[in-house]
Parts: C-alpha cells; sequence; structure tokens
C-alpha cells in the first residue's frame, strides 16, 4: 500500500503491488546515492561531505517512514563505499540520515508523538553527559527551535482540529526540518553523549567546545534551510505525479 497526503492532510491509500513499491525505493535511492556521492569542496567529513540530505526528508515523506528509511539506508551505505570518507566512523554518523527519513516520514503523516519521544530522549542523553553540558548552548540553537516549533504546532492542532498544517506543503515544510534536525540530533549523540568527539577524531572537550561556537551553529541550519526549501517544492508536485499515476 502507499500512503499520499491530499487536501486538508487527509491520509489516502493507494494501492501499489509490491513490485512498483520495490521500484519506488530503487529509484529514490538510486537518485539519493547520487546526491550522498556528491563531494562538496572544503568537506572531508560531516553532514555537508555528501547532499544526501537533500533527499533523505523527501525519501520518508513521499514513499512513507519506513520505506524511506530503508531507501535512504542503502543509498548511505553505497555512496559512502562508491566515495569513501577520509574515516570509516562516517559510516557510523550516516545512520542519522535514514532516521531523519523515518521521523519526516512520520511528522509529515501527524505521528508527532514518536518525534517529540525522540527529540526528548536524545536531548535527555545529551545533558546528562558533563561534557554536553558544557559546550555553548547556541551551538545547537536548530535543534532547539526545531523541537519547540513541534511542540508548539503539536500543542496548535489539537485546538485547531488539524488546521494548521492542512496545507501539503506546509506539512512537508514542517517534516523536512524535523526530520533533518534529527539527523543532526543523532549525529550529536554519537559525537558527544557516546564520546566520538574523543573516540574518532581526538578532540579534547576545549577543541570540542571550539567548533561548537563558531562552524556549527552556522553550518548545519544551512543544510537545513537548504534542504527544506527543496523539500517544499518537490514533495507536493511528486505526491501528485504520483497519485495520479496510481488512479489511472
Amino acid at each position: 500500500m502507499f500512503l499520499v497526503n491530499g487536501p486538508n492532510n487527509q491520509s489516502r491509500v493507494v494501492g501499489m503491488r509490491g513490485s512498483r513499491r520495490i521500484a519506488l525505493i530503487a529509484v529514490f535511492a538510486a537518485i539519493t546515492t547520487a546526491l550522498d556521492s556528491m563531494v562538496t569542496p572544503g568537506f572531508s567529513s560531516g553532514v555537508w561531505y555528501g547532499w544526501v540530505f537533500l533527499m533523505s526528508p523527501v525519501n520518508g515523506m513521499i514513499l512513507g517512514p519506513w520505506d524511506g528509511f530503508l531507501a535512504t539506508l542503502i543509498s548511505v551505505l553505497v555512496g559512502h563505499t562508491l566515495v569513501l570518507r577520509d574515516s570509516v566512523y562516517e559510516y557510523v554518523f550516516t545512520i542519522g540520515a535514514p532516521l531523519g527519513a523515518l521521523m519526516a516520514g512520520l511528522v509529515f503523516r501527524g505521528e508527532r508523538r514518536w518525534a517529540l519521544a525522540y527529540f526528548a530522549a536524545f536531548l535527555g542523553l545529551y545533558f546528562l553527559n558533563p561534557v554536553g553540558r558544557n559546550l555553548p548552548v547556541w551551538g545547537m540553537w536548530d535543534v532547539y527551535v526545531a523541537f519547540t516549533v513541534l511542540l508548539v504546532i503539536t500543542i496548535l492542532e489539537k485546538r485547531m482540529d488539524g488546521k494548521l498544517t492542512a496545507n501539503t506543503r506546509t506539512a512537508a515544510a514542517l517534516g523536512a526540518l524535523m526530520g533533518l534536525e534529527a539527523d543532526i540530533l543523532y549525529r550529536i549523540f554519537v559525537l558527544v553523549p557516546l564520546g566520538g568527539y574523543e573516540l574518532f577524531y581526538g578532540l579534547t572537550p576545549e577543541l570540542l567546545a571550539m567548533i561548537w561556537s563558531v562552524p556549527a551553529p552556522l553550518i548545519t541550519p544551512l543544510k537545513v534551510g537548504t534542504s527544506l526549501f527543496i523539500s517544499t517544492l518537490l514533495v507536493p508536485s511528486i505526491l501528485k505525479i504520483t497519485e495520479e499515476s496510481f488512479n489511472a
């Protein structure tokens, strides 16, 4: 089955054979693999090394949470193998992209409680870590803003009977925002609470704090803004084309 969002964000189920489902996963995985293989000049690792972030939330919203997760997982594993990163540890961080696709798909379909639980859990683990508590607060400002936006919209939606995100483009923007920040939050979880900053990169807490102060608050929001713009353009159009194809 294939789930699409129609007018007023009401979900409708469109029949889809297994072969069509596999074909869609393969197509989106291929596109995302190509983007993940694109190297950004000046970066050797991290969120900007590949361009998978342009498609990961789109995968979750178009294919659904779990098929989007699968398509993105395939793409990052293949893409990271075709274009090797400087460190094998990048395979650990790149799981954030499939998780982001999963969260984008859930939020897009109104299943926001799972995203709220995800953010609450990972932020809780971050602040329980002594190093995390001592890092500059503004280093993760975009994550805090996204979590606050999700909380506010979840509360307001109950009072407005779902009208706040009834428009597909608005729902896509929210899904993309939460999917991308979920990806970033997973990377932060590996880097800080799990000690990846020292284990993988040999950084001291002092050096990590310097990175947290300047590059981090600027780099990740640029990624989010770029992908959010692409998602709001692509998702409504792709859903319309897909729905018309399956109903033809």
